[in-house]
C-alpha cells in the first residue's frame, strides 16, 4: 500500500491507495469540448501531448493535460471528446474523469461494466486524504496526439448511472463530488503499475476497490484486464513508458509553464534514454525506491508529478498553512538510492511558502512540506528536468526491464 500525498493551495492533504491516486483543491476547471476524434493541443511528433501549469485550476503546481475518450474500439472515431484540464500523475495509473465533464452523447456511447456473478454494474471505489468517491467502470478508447489505446477500462467519477451508497470501506473524509473539489476535470495516471489492485482483487473480493451496484453496495472480485490500467500500456507502439520535459523556472516562480508529455522510451528519435546520461533508479512496481533526506535513517521515495509540493520529514522548519517557509531559501540534501546499487544527490530548494503564495505565480521549484518518513520529489523536481517512467514488466534499451524512473536536467 502506498500512501500518495500532495497539497492545495492552503491545505496539506494526503492520499491513499495502492500505488496512486490523485487530486487536489481549486476551481476554475476548464470545461470539456467536443471533439471528431484528434486530441487537442497536440505538439509535434504524434507520440507527445503538452503539459501546461497556469492559474486554470486554483491549485499550484498542477500540471494539466487534455484526453480525448471515444465509443469502445471504434478506433477512436466516434462519439469522441476531448476532455481538459486533467491532471497529469505520474504516481498513479489509469484514467478517471467526473461524468459531469463528459458530453453526454459520449458518456452514452461508454458502456458501464457489469458483475459476471450478479449482473449488477461495477462500481470503483477511490480514497484520497481530503475525500473519496465511488464511480463506475466503463470502457472508452483513449486517445493521446496519435497514441490510441482500444477499450480501456476507466474510471468514471460522480456518474448517476451508480445508484448505491458508498461503502463504509471507501468513506474517508469529505466527498469528493465535483471538479471545482479536486480541482481539475480528472487524472490521468501514467506511472509505472500497469493495473489498479492487481492481482489482489482479481483472486478474491477484496473492500476499498471494485463492488456491485447493489443495495448495498457489496464487494467483488475482478479479473486484472477489467480492472483500471495504465492507458499508455495498451498503446500498439511506444507503450513502455513516458517522459515529462518541463522547463525551469527561476526561485521566485513563474505565472505559468509549458512541458511536454513523451509516449515511449528509446522508441523514437525524440525519446531517447539509452546515451542520454540519464540517473536510472531501480523501483518496484509503485516507482518507490529508497531516499534519505540530509542524512536521516533510509524511507521511501517517488518522483511523483501530481504532488504539488517536494515532501520530506523536518519537524525543524518554519510552517505557513502546511507549507515551509523559513526566513530566506535553504537548500537541503537527498541521496537516492535503488536495489543495483545506484546512489546519487539531489539539492532540495526551501523556499519561503508565505511570499510564494502572496504572489501571482503557479509555478514553483521550491514549494515544500512535511511529511512523515517519506521523500515525496512532487512537482518542483520536475522543473528543469526531464523525467523517465519505464512501465513495470516493459523493456528499454536504456532503462532495461521496468518499473524504473530516470532524471537528468535539461
Amino acid at each position: 500500500m502506498k500512501r500518495i500525498t500532495w497539497i492545495s493551495v492552503l491545505v496539506l492533504s494526503f492520499v491513499l491507495t495502492a500505488c496512486g491516486g490523485g487530486g487536489g483543491g481549486g476551481d476554475s476547471v476548464v470545461p470539456a469540448k467536443p471533439d471528431a476524434g484528434t486530441a487537442g493541443g497536440t505538439r509535434g511528433a504524434g507520440n507527445t501531448v503538452p503539459v501546461r501549469v497556469s492559474s486554470a485550476t486554483s491549485v499550484r503546481n498542477f500540471p494539466l493535460v487534455s484526453v480525448t475518450i471515444c465509443q469502445p474500439n471504434s478506433s477512436a472515431r466516434a462519439n469522441c471528446a476531448t476532455i481538459d484540464n486533467v491532471l497529469l500523475d505520474t504516481g498513479s495509473f489509469g484514467l478517471r474523469l467526473y461524468a459531469s465533464a463528459i458530453p453526454s452523447a459520449t458518456l452514452a456511447a461508454l458502456p458501464v461494466q457489469t458483475d459476471a456473478v450478479s449482473g449488477s454494474s461495477v462500481g470503483v471505489c477511490a480514497a484520497f486524504g481530503s475525500g473519496h468517491t465511488l464511480a463506475s467502470l466503463r470502457n472508452a478508447d483513449v486517445k493521446l496526439s496519435q497514441e490510441v489505446a482500444a477499450a480501456v477500462p476507466i474510471q468514471v467519477m460522480s456518474d448517476p448511472a451508480i445508484v448505491s451508497g458508498t461503502p463504509d470501506a471507501c468513506v474517508w473524509n469529505t466527498a469528493l463530488n465535483s471538479p471545482a473539489v479536486l480541482g481539475a476535470n480528472g487524472i490521468l495516471g501514467i506511472g509505472t503499475a500497469r493495473y489498479d489492485c492487481g492481482s489482489a482483487c482479481a483472486a478474491a473480493p477484496l473492500e476499498g476497490y471494485y463492488y456491485a451496484d447493489t443495495r448495498p453496495a457489496k464487494a467483488v472480485a475482478m479479473p486484472v484486464m477489467r480492472q483500471i490500467i495504465n492507458p499508455v500500456a495498451l498503446f500498439p507502439i511506444d507503450n513502455n513508458g513516458v517522459i515529462v520535459d518541463m522547463p525551469a523556472v527561476s526561485s521566485l516562480g513563474a505565472s505559468a509553464v509549458d512541458g511536454t508529455l513523451t509516449f515511449g522510451i528509446d522508441t523514437q528519435a525524440n525519446n531517447p534514454l539509452s546515451g542520454a546520461g540519464a540517473t536510472v533508479l531501480a523501483t518496484d512496481s509503485c516507482g518507490n525506491f529508497v531516499a534519505k533526506y540530509s542524512g536521516s535513517t533510509a524511507v521511501a521515495g517517488f518522483i511523483d508529478s501530481r504532488s504539488n509540493a517536494t515532501f520530506f520529514d523536518d519537524r525543524s522548519i518554519m510552517q505557513y498553512n502546511g507549507f515551509f517557509a523559513p526566513p530566506v531559501d535553504w537548500t537541503r540534501n537527498v541521496v537516492l538510492n535503488d536495489s543495483t546499487g545506484v546512489s546519487e544527490n539531489v539539492t532540495v530548494n526551501i523556499g519561503n511558502a508565505f511570499a510564494l503564495l502572496a504572489s501571482s505565480n503557479f509555478a514553483f521549484n521550491n514549494l515544500t512540506a512535511y511529511m512523515a518518513q517519506t521523500v515525496d520529489l512532487g512537482l518542483p523536481f520536475f522543473l528543469g528536468r526531464r523525467v523517465y517512467y519505464g512501465i513495470d514488466g516493459a523493456r528499454s534499451a536504456g532503462g532495461g526491464k521496468g518499473p524504473y524512473v530516470a532524471y537528468m536536467n535539461r
